[in-house]
This record gives structure tokens, C-alpha cells and sequence, in this order.
């Protein structure tokens, strides 16, 4: 966020910025945000305090801090900051790549995937001694594939959705009669647990409906941080403590111990729980009954409803614009990936919510699509009818749709 913005943000600690009817305001609070803001994007959720205003800040500037060896990054990792995949909150730059052993069609997961030792993630940066990057070993069945880091606005919204919210779409999904039959990713917890206890209780291996991740692996925002840090960054946490596997058999890096204190997760959490969904302009009415016309607010459903005791006020018992189910669907070999993640198969991905849309120049897992059209068209599996049914529409039709869409 840049240095004047989030001055104003201090200054006027009211912003309106999710647009859509689903801001939840204070009665003090000032209904429309100021136009200098509704082109903005990594701005916080409408009627916090001051003091919190200063508190998401402060959590946007840990997002956006690249770690250097004495901080603990590696020894090996994919990128050194957060912000580096999600910059401004929005859309890549930074990207991850994945590995997997797949059977001949090249799609299926191969269901012995001991070649490869240290996961399914490439790590081609190297620290604390490190000498030798995590890179595909030499086996033609090995499929490599690319995930750009997704948004992050709005994931507070994300996780306030009811389970039982996920639970509810997937089984009207069930008595679909045209192959949408979209299923929740029912994993585990994987993380010790948060000693702040305000958000969840769960305890490790506790069974949990995913929601976060391109296919929906984890449950909630300070998991989704310290999987991230460790992940991506082999920044250790009190969540997860324990240094990744690497072929130079290294233990630790050079900060000994634990990298990151408990009090960094759950301020980067802070931050990621209270990002609004960046106001929308220019949708029509025309724009939005085409969208449930042919079907894509069967998957993107435009809004879910969250608990009602979640802990953030502002996004607790509302109707949350999140244009996504949550659920996993079946999107055909060509999206294939041949990684499998809880209940993910590797045609499966969760249904991206489209927050933010128009802040994107490339679309799809993998930026393979350079438009909202190309996506579209990538539709595949479980959406082939929707895609039948958006190519059956006029040209000028598909154009307002189109236009409906990216000004999400």
C-alpha cells in the first residue's frame, strides 16, 4: 500500500470499500468511500477503529517484508517475502512451482511418488549453507506445473463463511442434473495449534473443511501464514516449527531455533483477515442475469453466508460477495495439474472467487489465460455445459457478461 494511502486510511479510519450492498458500516461510519479510494485495492474493511487501522498497517508492512538469511529464510525457499507473490494484496508477481509423478495419460497421480524425496514443491533458492536446489528429478513422468499466488483480498470474508454455509452448496450440487457436483476439501489441521484461540480451537490432525489454497488444503488465515512462511520462505514458526526436509540434510538455518515468534503470524493474519473486497463499478443488471443465465453463479456463487460469531464484527452473520462455493470441482485433464491435496484430485480445483478481478492482467492457476474470455474458454469438465451455454449467447451478450465479470 503506498505511503499516502495509508495516511488517508489513518486519517479517516471509515473506509467503505467492498462495494456491492455487503459492507457492514458503523452508524458512525461514512457510507461511501472517498473516490480517491475506489480505485484502490489493498485497503482494510469498512468501520475499524483507528487503533486497528494501525494494526492492519502494520501487518501489511510484516506481508511485504523480505526476509534475509540472519532472519531464518531457508535454507532452501521459493521466495523471500509474502508481498513477493501477492503484491499490493493482488495477483502474483512471484509464482510457485509444483512436481508430481503421473501415470502415461499424464493427468492421473501416480500413486508411488517416493522419487520425490522433499515433496512436491521445486525450491531453487539457497541459504544457510544450503548447496543444492530442490529441483524435478530426472523422470519422464514427471509433471511440472506453475501456480501464480491468487489475491488475497477479501480473505477475512473467506473465512468467516459458515461450514455449514460449504456443506449447504454441496449438497444442492448433488441433485444437479448437469454434471456440477462440487465437493468441500475435508482435510486436517496440520499446524500446532495458534495459543491465540480467537478465531479457531483446532487441535493438530483435527479434521477441517479447506477453503484456503488453490484447492482448498487449509482452514484458516494464521495456518494459511505459517504454512506459507515455511512453504515458500522456510520461515519456521511456533505453528510450524520444524525445518523442511533438503538434500544437503540441513536441520536448521541461521537464526537457531524458531524463526518467527506466534505475535508475527497472527499480525500478518491480522492484516490478511481485515483486507476488503475492493469496490466494484460499472455491473449491470443485464450483467449479472446473464451470469446465473448460463450457469457461472452455480460455482461462483455471488455470496455466502458467514458465521455469525466470527470474531471480526464487520463480517460476522452477512451475506459475503465472494463469487466462489468454496468447493472443489472436476475441470478436466487440460487444467490438470497431477497433485492431489486432502480430498483434491489433480483435475480438481477449488472455485476461484473473483475478488478483484479487475486489478488482474492474467488469469487461471497458471496465468495461461491473458483474458476473461480465454478463461472462459479454458472451462472445462464440470463447467463444459456452462461454457456450451456462454458460447449459445449473441456476441453482444457475451460482451456485456464479460465486462459483468471484470469488474469484479
Amino acid at each position: 500500500m503506498s505511503r499516502c494511502l495509508r495516511l488517508a486510511l489513518l486519517l479517516w479510519p471509515v473506509v467503505s470499500a467492498c462495494g456491492d450492498g455487503a459492507s457492514a458500516t458503523t452508524p458512525d461510519a461514512t457510507p461511501d468511500a472517498p473516490s480517491s479510494l475506489i480505485h484502490a485495492s489493498d485497503v482494510p474493511i469498512d468501520g475499524l477503529s483507528a487503533a486497528d487501522v494501525a494494526k492492519f498497517n502494520d501487518g501489511d508492512d510484516l506481508f511485504d517484508l523480505p526476509f534475509l538469511p540472519g532472519d531464518g529464510i531457508g535454507p532452501l525457499f521459493v521466495r523471500t517475502a509474502c508481498g513477493a507473490c501477492h503484491d499490493e494484496g493482488g495477483r502474483g508477481p512471484g509464482l510457485v512451482q509444483k512436481m508430481a509423478i503421473v501415470e502415461p495419460d499424464g493427468v492421473t497421480a501416480a500413486a508411488d511418488q517416493s522419487a520425490l524425496v522433499y515433496g512436491h514443491t521445486i525450491r531453487e533458492g539457497l541459504s544457510a549453507g544450503a548447496t543444492i536446489p530442490l529441483d524435478p528429478p530426472d523422470n519422464p513422468n514427471v509433471k511440472v506445473t506453475i501456480r501464480v499466488g491468487p489475491p488475497v483480498f477479501g480473505r477475512g470474508y473467506i473465512e468467516a463463511v459458515d461450514d455449514a454455509a460449504i456443506a449447504a452448496q454441496e449438497t444442492l450440487q448433488a441433485g444437479r442434473t448437469d454434471g456440477i457436483h462440487g465437493v468441500r476439501n475435508l482435510t486436517t489441521f496440520a499446524s500446532v495449534p495458534n495459543p491465540d484461540q480467537t478465531f479457531e480451537t483446532y487441535k493438530l490432525g483435527d479434521p477441517v473443511v479447506g477453503r484456503f489454497g488453490l484447492k482448498a488444503r487449509i482452514a484458516t488465515l494464521d495456518d494459511f501464514a505459517a504454512d506459507a512462511f515455511q512453504g515458500d520462505m522456510g520461515m519456521t514458526t511456533p505453528m510450524r516449527p520444524t525445518e523442511l526436509p533438503n538434500p544437503d540434510n540441513l536441520t536448521d538455518d541461521l537464526r537457531p531455533g524458531v524463526d518467527l515468534d506466534i505475535d508475527h503470524v497472527n499480525r500478518v493474519a491480522f492484516y490478511m483477515r481485515r483486507i476488503a473486497i475492493p469496490k466494484r463499478v460499472g455491473q449491470s443488471d443485464r450483467g449479472t442475469a446473464l451470469f446465473a443465465q448460463v450457469n457461472c453463479a452455480a460455482c461462483h456463487v455471488p455470496a455466502m453466508h458467514t458465521r455469525a460469531d466470527y470474531p471480526i464484527p464487520q463480517l460476522a452473520g452477512i451475506d459475503a460477495p465472494i463469487y466462489t462455493d468454496l468447493l472443489l470441482h472436476d475441470m478436466g485433464p487440460a487444467l490438470a495439474d497431477g497433485q492431489t491435496d486432502g480430498s483434491a484430485t489433480s483435475t480438481g480445483w477449488r472455485t476461484a472467487p473473483l475478488i478483484g478481478l479487475r486489478f488482474a492482467r492474467t488469469y487461471l492457476h497458471d496465468s495461461r489465460a491473458q483474458s476473461v474470455t480465454e478463461a472462459v474458454m479454458a472451462h472445462a469438465g464440470e463447467a463444459s455445459g456452462a461454457l456450451q451455454a456462454f458460447q449459445a449467447l449473441s456476441a453482444d451478450d457475451q460482451s456485456l457478461l464479460i465486462q459483468y465479470v471484470e469488474a469484479l
